[in-house]
Formats: C-alpha cells, sequence, structure tokens
C-alpha cells in the first residue's frame, strides 16, 4: 500500500492507523485512499466533504504543510481555530484562562418579555455560574478563553461538544469564579459540577440534543457532570410560581427554550432569560474610599456603562471585596431594580467580576444625576486581584 511522507518524516499507510494523544483521550488517526480520519469530536462535526476534513491531531501528525497542500489553505486555516486544550503542566500555577483567536460558537439568550406566552417551552433554573464549552478536549469560555479544570475533573468527560456551566451552588458565583479563574486551585474543584444544557453539534431540535446530551453523559458517568433538569411550561401562571420559588431558594432566575428549535449562533429569540432583577455589566473605573467601618479600604466601586454613565456600587460588595476589590478594568455585573430618568441603575447591588463578558469602549460620556466624580486615591489603597 502507498504511503504519505511528511515535511516531519511521518507517513499514514493507506489502510494503516495511529494513536495520538490528546489532553484527556487517546484519538485514532486512520487512512482510507484519499479519505484522512480522526476519532476526535472536532474532525467528526466538522461541516467539510469527509475527504476535506482535517484537524489538530492530523496537522500535528502529518504536519501543517502537508495538510494545507492536501485540503487546502481555507479548510486548514478553520482547522487550526478551533479550540483546544494546551499541554497540562505540574508542580506550579498555572494561568486560569489561555486567550484564542476563535471564540466557540455558542447560543445566547433574549430576556423574555410579559407578552410573550411561555406555554409549552422548556423552562429551567437559571444557573449563577460560569458559562463553559466542552468541546471533547477542555473547558472553554464565550471569549475563547480555556479554563484549566484538574485531569480528575475532566477525565471521564466524554469526547463529545457540550455547552453548560461550571457551578458551585446558588449564591456562590463569586467562588466559582475563584476557583475556576485561579490556576492553583485544585481539590476546590470537588466543589463544582458541570451541568450540561445543550450539545451544539447534535443534529436536530433541541428534544433531539437533549437526548443525545444525556446518553453521552449516561455512557461516560463522569461523577462531577450532569444533565440540567427541564419541564414543560404550562402557561404565565406556572412561570411566575416556579421563579418565585426558584429565587427564594436564592437562584437567579429561569430560562425558557422554544420547543422544537435549532441550536443557533449568537442571539436568538429562541432562548429567553426571566428574573425580576435586571443585571448587567459594567467596567470598573475607579474605587471610592469607604467611611466609617469601611474607613481606610474601597466603599464603593465607580463603574461605567459601556454608553459612558458612570455611577457607584456599594451595595453587595463583602468584606474581602473591599479589602481586595475588582481591578481597575475589570468588568463586574451588577443587579439593579429599574433605571432612572436619567439612564442611572437604581438600586445597584454587585453580584461578581466576569472572566468571560468583554465590554466595548465606552462611547460619549453621559452626566447622569447621581453619579460621582472619580475621587483621590483612599487613604489606604486598595489591593488589586
Amino acid at each position: 500500500m502507498g504511503s504519505t511522507s511528511t515535511q516531519d518524516g511521518r507517513t499514514l499507510a493507506d489502510g494503516g492507523s495511529a494513536e495520538v494523544k490528546g489532553s484527556s483521550s487517546t484519538y485514532k488517526l486512520s487512512r482510507n485512499g484519499n479519505v484522512y480520519m480522526c476519532s476526535c469530536p472536532a474532525w467528526k462535526n466538522q461541516g467539510a466533504p469527509i475527504d476535506r476534513r482535517t484537524c489538530k491531531h492530523l496537522r500535528g501528525y502529518l504536519g501543517d504543510e502537508s495538510e494545507t497542500k492536501r485540503v487546502g489553505a481555507a479548510v486548514a486555516s478553520r482547522a487550526a481555530q478551533i479550540v483546544t486544550a494546551a499541554p497540562r503542566t505540574s508542580g506550579r500555577a498555572r494561568s486560569p484562562a489561555n486567550k484564542k483567536d476563535t471564540a466557540p460558537p455558542i447560543l445566547l439568550a433574549h430576556k423574555w418579555e410579559v407578552d410573550h406566552d411561555p406555554t409549552g417551552w422548556w423552562m429551567s433554573e437559571k444557573l449563577d455560574g460560569v458559562r463553559a464549552y466542552w468541546d471533547g478536549e477542555a473547558f472553554v469560555s464565550r471569549l475563547g478563553n480555556r479554563f484549566f479544570a484538574p485531569d480528575w475533573f475532566v477525565a471521564d468527560l466524554p469526547a463529545d461538544t457540550l455547552d453548560g456551566e461550571l457551578w458551585v451552588d446558588r449564591k456562590k458565583f463569586q467562588k466559582t469564579i475563584s476557583i475556576v479563574r485561579s490556576g492553583d486551585a485544585g481539590q476546590e474543584w470537588r466543589e463544582v459540577r458541570y451541568v450540561v444544557f445543550d450539545a451544539p453539534n447534535a443534529k436536530g431540535s433541541f428534544e433531539k440534543r437533549s437526548a443525545h446530551a444525556q446518553k453521552v453523559l449516561e455512557r461516560a458517568r463522569a461523577p462531577h457532570a450532569r444533565w440540567h433538569e427541564h419541564v414543560v411550561c404550562n402557561g404565565v401562571d406556572h412561570l411566575r410560581k416556579e421563579l418565585s420559588r426558584v429565587e427564594a431558594l436564592g437562584g437567579e432566575g429561569l430560562m425558557l427554550r422554544e420547543p422544537g428549535s435549532a441550536y443557533v449562533v449568537g442571539r436568538s429569540t429562541s432562548l429567553l432569560k426571566v428574573k425580576t432583577f435586571h443585571d448587567t455589566e459594567a467596567r470598573v473605573v475607579g474605587h471610592a474610599p469607604g467611611a466609617g467601618k469601611h474607613k481606610g479600604r474601597v466603599g464603593a466601586l465607580i463603574v461605567e456603562l459601556p454608553n459612558g454613565t458612570r455611577f457607584n456600587v456599594g451595595t453587595g460588595l463583602s468584606d474581602a471585596e473591599r479589602e481586595a476589590p475588582p481591578k481597575l478594568g475589570a468588568v463586574i455585573t451588577f443587579r439593579y431594580q429599574e433605571l432612572s430618568d436619567d439612564g442611572v441603575p437604581r438600586f445597584p447591588s454587585y453580584v461578581g467580576e466576569r472572566i468571560d463578558v468583554e465590554l466595548p469602549a465606552a462611547g460619549k460620556r453621559v452626566k447622569a444625576a447621581g453619579a460621582k466624580p472619580a475621587p483621590k486615591a483612599a487613604s489606604k489603597p486598595a489591593r488589586s486581584r
């Protein structure tokens, strides 16, 4: 049988095979005539013709130059942009996230409006965790950053593409962030669960994707992963009753999914979030000094919305967060009841720092009522994270 030589001297004979080690699985490379295959999810889920597919494992084994020549520059370029896991290190702290050029193709939600009838839609609790796309080898944030979970956490996860949240518990958003972003959290990951609510690359409706995800999770029996429960909504009264129940337990809200809907990339009205309070993101531009019991540490965060509106967020900060607040430039999430006539969020309350959201540069600054000018530095400068 013939064989193909590469710039690295490796060959893959027609009818032959080879095994390569990924970050959490071993994958099989094989060749049948002009078709070069890999058992990884990235190869299986490509839309290219079967004889024009490639992946990082084939490129690593056969060489970039050889694969580019075989499948063409455009296909090779797309394959090179697929988010993959980095080699694991040991004995030292790791960076919590590694920025990638391409963010994962995920579905994002719109807000539910009261005039929308939710009858027949799939309803689930909105988890207060960190969105994580499992590409078959690694967790990736919505921005394309890798999350470095311990080997034992990912060892039994399926070699499939899943969408979900890394989640500790209700009212534990900041703790989840702390664990996920840390390069040496180690045993703290035992508090985390990967809660799956979709399978992006599975074919068909949400119901079919749901069945697929539950099947692969059951087969994998990963102790730190589970499917997120969904129930059919019976109407607005059912929705409001469930929202009250979840919020009374400390939950964030609900999600609604349209029955029969496809998994589309970007914001879609097929996925809706339901909350009593609004929430949004802002960029930290200053630290207001505290007074009274908070003297010598941060009293409030001075934040800025993308439209330039500035205001203070002081409620919701713990003593530890006042001692070591989010640094300047950090993006935070805060909750509020409504906007004032001047566009300033009323009763803003700090939720936590975000590591999976980016904000555009602020536009023309709006002088909003109630917003305070940036003060001079506190007498005891707060430590930045």
